[in-house]
């Protein structure tokens, strides 16, 4: 895809978001298979066509997810990355789950710090979250670091939260909630 200003959900200098199309799943299957060596054990992106079709139409068909390709606009909209927000709960909760990942020919420049600048104020906005919760490996000290830098703050250890590559992996929960009014 090129960078194509109406594609984007919001934009800043480096980064656009945009929503995944069926036409890209040659180019993030491939960025996915590249990046096998810096997701594991952490994340496993889908690497096949028929797999990406099923994630992709999930993330944008599904009321409980919202998901977004972060596209390098240096690179005339490369993918370079994607942020999902999963499991958003309405009602009173208003909160959904973060994930995310780089691939390896962006990673290390900065653009998943400005994606989640540009997602944070679409989730608290439009989409109308208070809450976001992102799930982090102990060790996963490049995570850590990113949502940090987006604000994030720490709230507790959950020990055997998710099954991750074959076995019940502990996690930190680190989490933003939606600034308050003006006024």
């Amino acid at each position: 895809m090129s960078d194509v200003p109406d594609l984007y959900l919001t934009a800043g200098p480096r980064v656009g978001l945009r929503p995944f199309l069926p036409e890209d799943a040659a180019e993030f299957t491939a960025r996915a298979r590249e990046s096998r060596a810096l997701h594991h054990p952490w994340l496993f992106p889908p690497e096949h066509h028929a797999t990406y079709a099923v994630y992709a139409r999930v993330l944008t068909e599904d009321p409980a997810r919202a998901g977004f390709l972060v596209c390098d606009r240096a690179a005339h909209g490369r993918i370079a990355g994607f942020v999902n927000i999963n499991d958003i709960v309405r009602g009173a909760f208003l909160s959904g789950a973060l994930g995310y990942g780089v691939f390896a020919h962006a990673a290390g420049r900065g653009l998943l710090t400005q994606a989640l600048s540009l997602l944070l104020p679409y989730a608290f906005g439009p989409l109308g979250l208070h809450r976001l919760e992102a799930d982090i490996q102990p060790a996963n000290t490049a995570s850590r670091a990113l949502v940090r830098r987006a604000g994030f703050r720490p709230e507790g250890f959950s020990p055997a939260m998710l099954h991750i590559d074959g076995a019940w992996r502990d996690h930190e929960r680190w989490a933003i909630t939606a600034p308050p009014p003006p006024g």
